[in-house]
């Protein structure tokens, strides 16, 4: 082998020497990436705006997949996790789906329907009404005229709580008033019961709620609906 040979077989060899330096040097960048990102799994992500109260289906989400380190652990992985539940808020496009954005879609009894009224949050049972939770909706209204008595009236007895909303801040009509805390709570009702409760929302001066205790009585009688000051005894 004379000497040009020499120096081509070394150039080879450090080249081969070369070529699997770079090929380590790869392989640590590899390895380094996916030590701090880890392992992917599967997300789901909103294809168009949800609203809220909607039930779900499969065809309103995409699947994506991403790091399982970047997932917060309420992150819905399976689709499995939306039958039977609705949306509880606005789902926005491009958001992650996670598990506190979605409820069980509720029972309603036949003859039944779901309605939602907005109760002030200093008149309402606070942080203890929750769904499943039996109230008494109590109203009060102006007399007509002016020699008419304001009144107190019992409009629904024994509703049924199907969700409670987050606590929001209204803006009051007269702009001399300081803005409200509301919370929407969903009731399962009547179609009577639904008209009575609306009413109440819109006309009254106040709508209250009194929870009804586990297992206590529930009927009230016709006398006692109705409350006037001037027949106090």
């Amino acid at each position: 082998m004379n000497s040009r040979q020499r120096r081509g077989v070394i150039l080879l060899i450090l080249s081969v020497l070369c070529a699997l330096g770079a090929f380590a040097g790869v392989l640590s960048v590899i390895d380094d990436v996916q030590s701090k990102v880890g392992p992917e799994v599967t997300a789901y992500r909103v294809r168009s705006e949800v609203a809220p109260y909607t039930t779900l289906n499969a065809g309103q989400f995409e699947k994506v997949k991403m790091p399982e380190r970047w997932l917060s652990p309420n992150a819905v992985t399976s689709l499995r996790e939306i039958q039977g539940k609705i949306a509880v808020t606005t789902l926005r496009k491009g958001s992650l789906l996670q598990t506190d954005m979605i409820v069980d879609q509720p029972a309603l009894r036949a003859g039944q329907q779901e309605v939602a009224i907005m109760i002030d949050a200093a008149t309402g049972v606070a942080g203890k009404i929750t769904p499943g939770s039996r109230v008494n909706v109590y109203a009060t209204f102006e007399g007509k005229k002016e020699s008419d008595p304001d009144q107190s009236k019992i409009i629904v007895t024994n509703a049924r709580v199907l969700d409670v909303g987050r606590l929001t801040s209204l803006e009051p009509d007269d702009k001399n008033q300081q803005p409200t805390d509301a919370v929407p709570i969903t009731f399962a009702l009547s179609t009577v019961d639904a008209q009575r409760i609306t009413y109440a929302e819109s006309f009254a001066q106040r709508v209250r709620l009194a929870l009804v205790a586990p297992g206590g009585e529930t009927t009230v009688p016709d006398k006692d609906r109705t409350y006037e000051l001037a027949t106090d005894k």
